[in-house]
């Protein structure tokens, strides 16, 4: 039986386990089944097709011609003019055209795989963060509910010394008020939890109304991060959307020197085959007859269409220039600021961690010992283990917030590889 028990103990742990969803494989269902991101790879897919199609040649025309058929009878055979064409016609762009719209498609295409990259690492760190504030949601709860316990044990405590006459009705009150505070408390953070937990189902594309069951035990690390001047660096270098950015600018020059091409003509060449029968008066046979023809288009109307292109494709470039500017300046500016949040929180994390909590601790044990043989005040004691609890429920803000920011910067940088 024994056996039995340890071998459906181990199934059952294994089982928890498996639904356990820890932060890698939150990051990991995100980039396979979120379906905004598979949107963005799939127009990626469908941009990176334009570029042979721009660079390549119109479709010919294929033409079948009845030249100078007699309308009273239609005959092939009555008049000497009559032939029955074949020909082919294709359209020749001037040298230079194709292949300035096939760089521009290509610079396009792969402008938008970059914001499709950029798409995904921003995806990455909404669902990082909504992974933290669970594990916080998660361990301020714990922390709530160990303190109701302790505040239920207080109760008991106060309502024995009040009844044995050393005590005072006042405490059991004070400490029942506190406990239906500590109930309310998470009656709040089970409420955020749903909500947190269905938005982060959404982006796992499953049903929002899913369980998501987070590790019991997640190991805290808080990195030293690069200097700033690195990361910034590494920003210009890394950043899908900037690399974006300045696939829009070379589509944007290549755009405005097709536009300047817009003065030399295109060309239209066609060929024709005419069948003729017999001469209709004298019954002898005719040769065929061969045509070639050269069209060249003549930009008459240059000032009204190809020159006012060209203005609208110099305003473009201007366009897509200040938006890399701008772009750049606010990456560089929240790397600077995303630093500064998660130097702020880890210190934080780490002073609650190493000094504060500690010391709270020794206190509350402390006055529990002085309450037992009245010396110390019950409300004073009740305040220490409050304190005490708001302390443990601040360290884990500050965790989740250093992580947080630590998503952020990574997703700000373009690289996960931000710290030493």
């Amino acid at each position: 039986m024994l056996a039995v028990m340890a071998i459906f103990g181990a199934t059952a742990q294994a089982s928890m386990a498996a639904d356990t969803l820890t932060l890698e494989k939150a990051v990991r269902l995100a980039r396979e089944a979120n379906p905004g991101l598979a949107a963005k790879r799939a127009m990626a897919d469908a941009a990176g097709e334009t570029p042979s199609q721009a660079g390549s040649l119109p479709d010919p025309m294929l033409m079948m011609n009845a030249m100078n058929l007699p309308t009273d009878s239609f005959s092939t055979s009555k008049e000497n003019m009559t032939q029955l064409q074949i020909g082919i016609s294709q359209r020749i762009p001037f040298p230079g055209k194709l292949g300035l719209l096939k760089e521009s498609a290509t610079h396009i295409a792969h402008g938008m795989r970059n914001e499709q990259m950029d798409y995904e690492q921003e995806l990455v760190r909404q669902v990082q963060v909504a992974w933290w504030n669970l594990l916080y949601l998660d361990r301020a709860t714990e922390i709530v509910r160990n303190n109701q316990n302790l505040l239920r044990q207080l109760v008991l405590i106060a309502e024995m010394k009040y009844k044995l006459g050393s005590g005072l009705q006042q405490d059991v009150l004070l400490a029942q008020l506190e406990l239906s505070k500590l109930l309310d408390k998470e009656i709040g953070l089970v409420s955020l939890r749903e909500q947190m937990a269905a938005s982060l189902n959404g982006m796992l594309n499953q049903s929002v109304a899913s369980k998501v069951r987070l590790p019991k035990r997640v190991k805290v690390t808080l990195p030293r991060l690069k200097s700033g001047a690195t990361l910034r660096k590494e920003a210009l270098r890394s950043r899908p959307l900037l690399a974006a950015r300045e696939a829009q600018k070379e589509a944007a020059k290549a755009r405005l020197e097709l536009a300047r091409k817009g003065y030399y003509p295109d060309f239209n060449l066609a060929a024709t085959y005419g069948l003729r029968e017999a001469n209709p008066a004298s019954g002898d046979p005719r040769s065929d007859l061969a045509s070639v023809m050269l069209s060249i288009s003549i930009p008459l109307y240059a000032g009204s269409k190809q020159s006012r292109h060209i203005v609208q494709r110099t305003h473009e470039q201007a366009a897509v220039e200040r938006a890399y500017e701008e772009t750049e300046s606010n990456i560089l500016a929240s790397i600077t600021r995303l630093m500064s949040e998660y130097r702020k929180a880890a210190s934080q994390a780490e002073l609650f961690k190493t000094g504060i909590i500690p010391q709270a601790k020794q206190t509350v044990e402390s006055m529990q010992a002085g309450y037992q043989v009245n010396k110390v005040d019950f409300l004073n004691l009740v305040r220490a283990q409050i304190t005490l609890y708001n302390y443990e429920i601040d360290y884990w803000k500050s965790v989740a917030s250093a992580n947080q920011a630590l998503a952020s910067l990574m997703r700000a940088v373009g690289r996960e590889n931000v710290h030493e």
